[in-house]
């Protein structure tokens, strides 16, 4: 069975920083595209960032450019969501995933019924 694990949530204060950590035990990521995908209480499920494998395409949702960075470290078979300057608002469970059928993150944008893995998902709590 394929799993992804999320780890690296918790709760900070606004401003400060979070590393969120995306590995697959049982299942290599090379050649797919990965994605965090986050849902905050209330609200739905919304794409955050993409990392390619085929081209190093990355994407962000632009609420989080310049604050998220997303990176991938083939030899761990892991991908992070280092994330600065984090605000309340970025409160949510997020959550990897990945999509077999595609090696990059050109063309439409967190097409959620697209990535076929996902993980149970890490909280993030931003409040002080």
């Amino acid at each position: 069975q394929v799993r992804l694990v999320e780890s690296g949530g918790g709760l900070v204060q606004p401003g400060g920083s979070l590393r969120l950590s995306c590995a697959a035990p049982d299942f290599t990521l090379d050649y797919y595209a990965v994605a965090w995908f986050r849902q905050a209480p209330g609200k739905e499920r919304e794409g955050v960032s993409c990392i390619g494998y085929s081209d190093g395409s990355i994407d962000y949702e632009d609420s989080v450019t310049g604050r998220f960075t997303i990176s991938r470290d083939n030899a761990k078979n892991t991908v992070y969501l280092q994330m600065n300057s984090l605000k309340p608002e970025d409160t949510a469970w997020y959550y990897c995933a990945a999509n077999t059928m595609r090696s990059s993150c050109r063309g439409p944008r967190f097409v959620q019924h697209e990535f076929n893995y996902w993980g149970q998902g890490t909280q993030v709590t931003v409040a002080s």
